[in-house]
């Protein structure tokens, strides 16, 4: 599983010109699945991000994470994530999960993250999506979720 996190001021999604979820400050996370991810995945995800301390604290230090900062989470599902352009000029998505497993994987990760008492809204899964947001830094975050046994392993 693979997720792209920008800490942002704001952010929003508008399908066909209805804007279906909007955030203050907090974090945009696009999220890949893979067709090898499994529920390991989404623990491990959801937990890092949830502990990223990418807030900045009364001296100016990133030290915060998304709850002590009191943001919100945006979550939009981007099967992109898994584009392969090591061939060619147009990208391959054989490694991305099927639309049914990912949208499950999409969900159960939203919904663990709603666990942590964290502010979750959402993109609508395999929409096409206008996606804006301000970018608060700029700081962006690339993660991906380890091996299952690497997963059991890590902090």
């Amino acid at each position: 599983m693979r997720a792209l996190v920008q800490r942002v001021k704001k952010a929003s999604v508008t399908i066909e010109q209805e804007t279906v979820a909007r955030i203050g400050p907090g974090l945009l996370v696009f999220l890949g699945v893979g067709e090898a991810d499994e529920a390991e995945a989404i623990d491990y995800l959801a937990g890092k991000i949830s502990r990223m301390r990418i807030f900045h604290d009364e001296a100016g230090k990133m030290n915060r994470d998304i709850r002590q900062a009191a943001g919100e989470v945006l979550v939009v599902s981007q099967f992109t994530l898994y584009g392969d352009m090591k061939r060619g000029n147009r990208p391959s998505f054989t490694k991305a999960a099927e639309p049914e497993k990912a949208e499950t994987l999409y969900l159960d990760f939203c919904e663990a993250m709603r666990q942590k008492k964290i502010p979750v809204q959402t993109g609508q899964f395999a929409a096409k999506m206008e996606v804006e947001l301000i970018n608060d830094g700029p700081v962006t975050i690339w993660l991906e979720s380890p091996g299952k046994a690497q997963a059991e392993n890590s902090d």
